[in-house]
């Protein structure tokens, strides 16, 4: 009975962050959609500008990720001024991100060039990118505020907040890209601009909820005073979840270009089950995210036994979760895949085949990432961040990928073989990444 109220208890937490990261994608959507509908030129200019965006924010977001983790074992502690420090610092730390890399963004037309982007393309990326480049700011500080309510639990309304900026991020980008209410066309100049009003709009309204719900921790008095002890384990706890979190992005970008070496049949197969397990992901990384809050406070409390019923009640709902979308993988992935094709493309029934294959990969896929995601916010929740990212590095990249390039293209597999290797990469993660909280919960010293 005991383990199901924590198993009750994470689940109800975890439903408004897996709404938040839904929230998350609908807003990359909803992009999408409008400048689609504005010219096929346009939204290629746009994924690739999101591509960029995404890789460089992943990174510099791994500072809030570690405010989870800090800002929750410490209010465990009741220490209401550590709590401020290492929010502050946090934002230091974005804001410095930030500025290191915005001449990226800046010159982001003369770095597309180099990479062998066509003239036009590279041009209206860069109209994009550099608003990009403002809109880091407020999406990293956006980030820090959105981690540090989490830390403290108050995860609906970071739901409710990202949820608004959804609504408001499809008006703005109307009005903006094809110039409606007497607004100037500014096409995809538009959807940048719309990107540096709505993160600032999250910003801004998290700031807000936090100075009056939360006047106590007084987040900016002395701000401007560096606090070099919390800088140091921010940054060194964050650059580790930003490693290995752009290890993990990086090693899907890389699966999609490997896979273009094949056909654009196999990778628009791979784009659409790469889509359904996407979806499936976010639940559990919604989950994983209020696992590393519950864990953390009982690590604060120095707790061994509330740490291994945590443990264990994520590990309960993930293969929960996991089993559902494999029956859902297995059991209708015709009707799944369909969702995404014209019927009257003459190539639709091969990527369908194609697609099915990929998608019975992709339900054992649903075992080891959510497995994977979960064991490195448990250890997230330990404050052990280091080793895990060394073991993901090690799982992605010198197993995962290389195995998945040698099945595919030197033993005939496929597509399927890039899937395999995929499972592979993430499977080993899972093992290693479990081994490390076993031996971690082991060698705890526990206080009930």
């Amino acid at each position: 009975m005991m383990l199901f109220s924590y198993i009750r208890s994470l689940f109800l937490l975890s439903l408004p962050l897996i709404g938040g990261h839904i929230a998350q994608i609908l807003i990359g959507v909803g992009d999408t959609l409008i400048v689609g509908r504005y010219s096929t030129e346009s939204l290629a200019a746009l994924v690739l500008g999101t591509t960029i965006f995404f890789i460089i924010f992943i990174f510099g977001a791994g500072f809030s990720f570690a405010v989870v983790a800090l800002v929750s074992t410490a209010k465990s502690e009741s220490d209401t001024v550590k709590i401020r420090r290492i929010t502050r610092m946090a934002l230091w730390l974005s804001f410095a991100f930030g500025l290191f890399v915005f001449p990226i963004f800046l010159f982001s037309e003369t770095v597309l060039l180099f990479l062998g982007q066509e003239l036009n393309l590279a041009i209206l990326a860069s109209d994009y990118l550099i608003f990009s480049g403002i809109a880091m700011f407020p999406a990293l500080s956006a980030s820090v505020l959105r981690c540090y309510l989490a830390g403290l639990e108050y995860v609906k309304v970071t739901f409710y907040i990202s949820m608004l900026a959804v609504l408001l991020n499809l008006l703005v980008n109307y009005l903006l890209v094809f110039g409606k209410l007497g607004l100037p066309e500014l096409g995809i100049v538009g959807a940048g601009i719309a990107t540096v009003f709505v993160n600032l709009f999250m910003c801004i309204s998290f700031l807000v909820y936090a100075k009056v719900k939360l006047p106590q921790h007084n987040l900016f008095v002395r701000f401007w005073r560096p606090d070099w002890p919390v800088i140091g384990l921010v940054s060194k706890m964050g650059s580790a979840i930003g490693i290995s979190s752009l290890a993990e992005a990086g090693l899907f970008s890389a699966s999609s270009i490997m896979m273009g070496w094949i056909g654009q049949i196999e990778l628009a197969a791979h784009g659409i089950a790469l889509q359904l397990a996407s979806i499936t992901f976010m639940l559990h990384l919604g989950l994983s995210d209020a696992a590393t809050i519950r864990v953390s406070s009982a690590f604060g409390k120095k707790n061994k036994r509330e740490i291994v019923n945590e443990c264990w009640a994520a590990l309960i709902i993930s293969l929960a979760v996991s089993l559902l979308a494999i029956i859902v993988f297995l059991g209708i992935p015709n009707f799944l895949i369909s969702a995404f094709l014209n019927p009257e493309e003459l190539s639709a029934n091969l990527i369908m085949k194609i697609g099915v294959s990929l998608l019975a990969l992709a339900a054992l896929f649903q075992l080891v990432d959510g497995g994977q995601a979960l064991a490195i916010h448990l250890l997230r929740g330990l404050h052990d961040t280091t080793i895990p990212m060394y073991l993901a590095i090690i799982s992605y990249w010198i197993i995962g990928l290389p195995i998945g390039y040698l099945l595919s293209f030197h033993y005939n597999f496929g597509p399927q073989g890039i899937w395999l290797g995929l499972v592979l990469g993430l499977g080993s993660a899972c093992v290693f990444l479990f081994t490390r909280l076993v031996v971690n919960i082991q060698r705890f010293s526990p206080k009930y």
